[in-house]
């Protein structure tokens, strides 16, 4: 039996190691959001090997709160999570199916292009020439945050010919962060990072971008992985800016990627956050996006993963290849029934943040048939 928020305070460790938490604000630790009946879930602490949680109500009853005054509250998560660790914290069955994206909706999602190889090859897919300045100045755009997918909800989608396809990245969420500030200033705010689906829809980018105005309906909602984890809980894998581990990608039970994000990220976070705060203030809650992550091989195009390669994190970098060797491409993008899962193992092989595992559905409309 879980432990009950609205009765007592549940018990927390009281070791040196838990005064030293509470002294110099140490949060290692995993969060998750549950769902329940309200749009923004609840928060809950989850063990290390995910498979236990305890709510944190008393302490924050959303990921939002939390983020909103995390000096405060991180050192009594951080409490909490060495209480799951440890067995003296209570706690109930964590199943990733009842976790909705970490943030279920956010005040601001923005997604760069950090690894410029893929923007390149994409680029070209539609023949786009690209600028020599996507090499020093980054790409962000402004998704839609108002309703993120939970990292089992399926991508339900009208019509196969808008060419669906998935993106697999990595993502930090921020606290406040102050206009003008320097990347060594924003590295600092990271709070948490995860991962992300970013779904996009090719069939329906070039006319859009055509228009002169970004992306909107080719970007329909994210997902995010089940658990959002703090830096500290990576260990030598984060440097301060960039992950250093593969982002496993499959399709339909298939290895489709591998490729590390650490490598051939051209712009790490602290470089982003800095480019998206360059004119703004990013208030707590803020989602960043590293964009696909892509690695080159020898200088140029990566392989598949069935030809020795690390593959790639989207279907849009792997029909450029094909098109690059045959003239055309042959990989379909996403149909109806198609299954992607997303994840990222520490060098163990432990998963880290758990699985996006999403499946393409038809969407049969708002109204009642």
């Amino acid at each position: 039996m879980g432990w009950n928020a609205s009765s007592t305070e549940p018990p927390v460790s009281s070791d040196a190691s838990s005064e030293a938490i509470l002294r110099h604000g140490i949060s290692d630790m995993k969060l998750a959001t549950l769902k329940d009946s309200t749009r923004d879930g609840r928060l809950a602490v989850v063990s290390r090997d995910l498979t236990r949680c305890s709510e944190v109500g008393h302490i924050a009853r959303t990921l939002q709160a939390a983020l909103d005054d995390w000096e405060h509250v991180a050192p009594r998560l951080a409490l909490i999570a060495e209480g799951v660790e440890t067995g003296a914290q209570p706690t109930i069955r964590f199943h990733e199916h009842d976790a909705t994206s970490p943030l279920p909706r956010a005040y601001q999602w923005a997604d760069g292009s950090a690894y410029v190889n893929h923007v390149e090859l994409v680029r070209k897919a539609r023949g786009a020439e690209m600028p020599a300045s996507f090499w020093t100045d980054p790409l962000i755009y402004q998704g839609g945050s108002d309703a993120f997918l939970a990292p089992r909800d399926p991508i339900a989608m009208a019509d196969e010919a808008y060419g669906i396809d998935m993106e697999g990245e990595v993502a930090v969420i921020t606290g406040d962060v102050a206009m003008g500030s320097s990347p060594q200033a924003t590295r600092g705010a990271i709070r948490l990072l995860m991962l992300v689906n970013d779904v996009s829809l090719r069939g329906l980018i070039p006319d859009e971008l055509a228009k002169g105005f970004g992306f909107f309906q080719s970007k329909p909602a994210s997902a995010f992985s089940p658990v959002a984890v703090t830096p500290d809980e990576l260990g030598d894998a984060w440097d301060g800016g960039k992950l250093h581990l593969p982002l496993l990608v499959s399709l339909n039970g298939k290895p489709f990627g591998k490729a590390n994000a650490g490598i051939d990220m051209t712009f790490d976070f602290g470089q982003l956050i800095a480019h998206a705060a360059k004119t703004r203030n990013l208030a707590a809650g803020t989602i960043i996006g590293s964009g696909t992550v892509s690695n080159k091989l020898d200088g140029g195009p990566g392989k598949p993963v069935e030809e020795g390669g690390d593959g790639y994190s989207c279907i849009a970098e792997l029909r450029m290849i094909e098109t690059i060797e045959a003239g055309s491409p042959r990989t379909p993008f996403m149909k109806f029934g198609d299954q992607v899962r997303i994840e990222m193992k520490d060098h163990a092989g432990h998963s880290i943040f758990g699985a996006i595992e999403q499946t393409v559905e038809k969407y049969r409309g708002a109204d009642p048939q």
